[in-house]
């Protein structure tokens, strides 16, 4: 099964550095192929261990072999079907005008919507959220991005349970799922 693993607490910062190359040969002495996508923790690999003890031993593994912070590491393990669902569950016209909005998708790590909704606060003027099953999409205004409240997710009690990536890396991470051959 090929699984995509989003690394939450890496190459944040300047905290918790990993070159993607260390990361993709670590990864490599347990799970086959592999594949990473820009500098923020993004991976695909294979493996038929199911998602809970990938994400295990990625979590267990990482501060072993690298000089990191164990407690920002998290891995979130998705299937195939959950990262379509995720993809899917986004709104008709989510990414359609890049120019005009910055999109933006929180995955959930252990938590679920009801448990994010209540800290993720818009500004009616300048955001929009909904939420799915394994994460929400938060869409705002470019031009007025500085009044945006996504920032206030940041110091919310949920926020170790989040791990947030733009929507056009959701996007490619799952061009590269499809693109994964199957076994």
């Amino acid at each position: 099964m090929t699984y995509v693993v989003l690394l939450r607490g890496i190459n944040v910062g300047g905290r918790n550095k990993i070159a993607m190359a260390a990361l993709r040969e670590h990864l490599a002495q347990r799970f086959p192929g592999v594949r990473t996508y820009i500098q923020s923790g993004n991976v695909l690999l294979d493996s038929e261990l199911p998602a809970a003890e990938v994400a295990t031993w990625i979590e267990e593994s990482l501060p072993q072999a690298f000089a990191l912070d164990s407690s920002l590491i998290r891995a979130l393990v998705l299937d195939e079907q959950q990262y379509a669902t995720v993809l899917a569950e986004a709104p008709g016209d989510f990414g359609a005008d890049p120019d005009a909005y910055r999109y933006d998708v929180g995955f959930y790590l252990g938590v679920g919507a009801d448990d994010v909704r209540p800290y993720v606060p818009i500004n009616p003027e300048v955001d929009e959220v909904a939420f799915g099953s394994h994460a929400f999409y938060f869409r705002r205004l470019t031009a007025l991005a500085t009044r945006s409240r996504l920032n206030r997710v940041i110091g919310s009690p949920v926020y170790a349970s989040l791990t947030i990536r733009n929507w056009r890396t959701t996007q490619t991470l799952g061009e590269m799922l499809r693109a994964t051959p199957r076994r």
